[in-house]
């Protein structure tokens, strides 16, 4: 029997590796966003064209994306914390070469590796954290922190980017990562408990790897250009129809191997599958308010970066705050889903306050209360969806069921702001035909997008009702066999319950 001591130890060492991982986490969500309000700056010393410029986030989003699933098998296979400490060395040694590209073609590159750094560390995370904290109200507890860092991460970088790039220069936003990679590799290694991984002795399913890599690959990228050739343009439709024909091809052929990257029953764990749905349509919706806002008070208010960095703060305080515990609490007493479903009607009042704001439109109150809205739904949506997420997801395949989780928000990510930023477009652009000033348009287009954003949210509460909910009555009919001699209602609540403490 283990001693007081040794238990101390283990759970003091358990809290510290979640630190650890939601810095490696924090260090990736920075730089998704900080590197948005440094465009201006970079364009000019690196003389990108306008159309090239697209690719200083183009490349890092479609290797980030692309590689998601891959690595959070390989994690499994090899080993979490080899796969995680591989990815910061990558992402780190790349943020070096970003800092001191002098010229596009290097910059591009590097951005590209750095994707692929971000994809093997993000991986595993969520993993490492669903397997170091198994009991329910501990795992809700660091689940709090993560969300934090994965969620408010993203108004902190405009934030700090625009700090850094108006006080030192844009290569400074890459700098930072030095020595923070360095410190979060030394931790790491000395405080994460690796997994045995279930090993390669029957061979690495390279074929798989290589069809679901490409497929995805070849969507993100028909998803990025989109916005600039037309989502009709023969390269579009192109490269969209051959994701659909590798995916389908990786399919069949995972169907027919023993030793696959991605077993098909993992398509049977409706609560991974119908969460990650749910989180498609909250990242559509929500990643809308981070890059068209950000556009908005920049073109439309007038708003400096550092201003802008700002007027998400707020955002980012609530989120914070609902971290502390508050979150946590409310799912134990309300359980995951009722929470989530709740939750998600928050971004899309803000959402629909956001197109009222126009050109003359002050911060506050109506801005300022539109953010407010969407950090409230980001605090209290995602920790219950990834809650639902791992609740059924076996220990040997938490590694793969976080890649899913992160390959369901960065595809949502990369199609939402794809096609909201392509109809804002169009739509400012068919208003400043009509003769509309230059501000109208644009507002114009952005409350059109908006719109759309949040229509997509209630497709997410929805599929929220008709998957997840039902799912937590068959959970709760399954292990309690008062089920069915009480009302509805108890059912329902301890059915989210189980799903929150599985």
């Amino acid at each position: 029997m283990p001693s007081l001591a040794t238990l101390t130890s283990t759970n003091n060492r358990r809290w510290v590796a979640l630190v650890i991982v939601c810095l490696g986490q924090l260090m990736i969500v920075l730089d998704t966003t900080i590197v948005n309000v440094a465009l201006p700056q970079i364009q000019r010393d690196l003389h990108f064209t306008q159309a090239n410029l697209t690719w200083v986030l183009n490349a890092y989003l479609i290797t980030y994306g692309s590689f998601l699933l891959f690595a959070g098998r390989l994690g499994d296979l090899i080993g979490r914390k080899r796969v995680f400490l591989s990815g910061l060395v990558l992402f780190t040694a790349s943020s070096a070469a970003c800092a001191v590209a002098s010229d596009s073609t290097l910059l591009i590159v590097a951005r590209a590796i750095q994707g692929l750094g971000g994809a093997l560390t993000t991986s595993v995370i969520v993993a490492i954290i669903v397997v170091e904290f198994p009991q329910a109200a501990e795992r809700a507890k660091a689940m709090s922190v993560f969300t934090f860092v994965a969620v408010a991460g993203g108004s902190i970088g405009l934030l700090a980017g625009g700090i850094i790039t108006e006080s030192i220069n844009w290569h400074w936003i890459f700098f930072i990562n030095l020595p923070i990679g360095f410190v979060t590799f030394l931790a790491g290694k000395r405080l994460i408990e690796d997994n045995n991984g279930l090993g390669i002795s029957g061979g690495i399913d390279i074929l798989g790897s290589v069809l679901i890599t490409t497929s995805a690959m070849s969507l993100v990228y028909g998803i990025v250009k989109a916005s600039s050739d037309g989502w009709g343009s023969t390269a579009t439709l192109g490269f969209v129809g051959a994701s659909v024909v590798l995916c389908t091809a990786f399919l069949v052929y995972e169907g027919r191997i023993s030793n696959p990257i991605f077993p098909l029953r993992m398509l049977r764990l409706r609560g991974l599958i119908g969460s990650s749905a749910v989180r498609a349509c909250l990242v559509t919706g929500m990643f809308s308010t981070f890059f068209l806002g950000a556009i908005y008070l920049e073109r439309v208010k007038g708003f400096t970066a550092l201003e802008t960095g700002f007027a998400f703060l707020p955002m980012t305080l609530i989120v914070a705050a609902l971290s502390l515990g508050i979150t946590a609490r409310l799912m134990a007493r309300f359980g995951a889903v009722r929470l989530l479903t709740v939750g998600m009607t928050l971004p899309i009042a803000g959402l629909l306050l956001l197109t009222t704001a126009g050109a003359q439109t002050p911060y506050f109150p109506t801005v300022f209360f539109a953010f407010i809205l969407v950090g409230l739904g980001m605090g209290t949506s995602f920790m219950p969806l990834l809650s639902v997420a791992m609740s059924d997801v076996p220990n040997q395949d938490a590694g793969l069921a976080s890649g899913i989780i992160n390959v369901s928000m960065q595809m949502a990510a990369a199609l939402g702001l794809a096609v909201l930023g392509t109809v804002a477009t169009d739509h400012t652009n068919s208003l400043l035909k009509a003769g509309e000033s230059t501000k109208v348009a644009l507002t114009g287009g952005f409350h059109l997008a908006y719109g759309i954003a949040a229509a997509c949210v209630l497709v997410g509460i929805i599929i929220s009702l008709t998957v997840l909910r039902p799912l937590a009555n068959a959970k709760a009919a399954a292990s309690d066999p008062r089920a069915e001699e009480g009302p509805a209602t108890a059912s329902d609540e301890a059915a989210e319950t189980e799903l929150q403490t599985a």
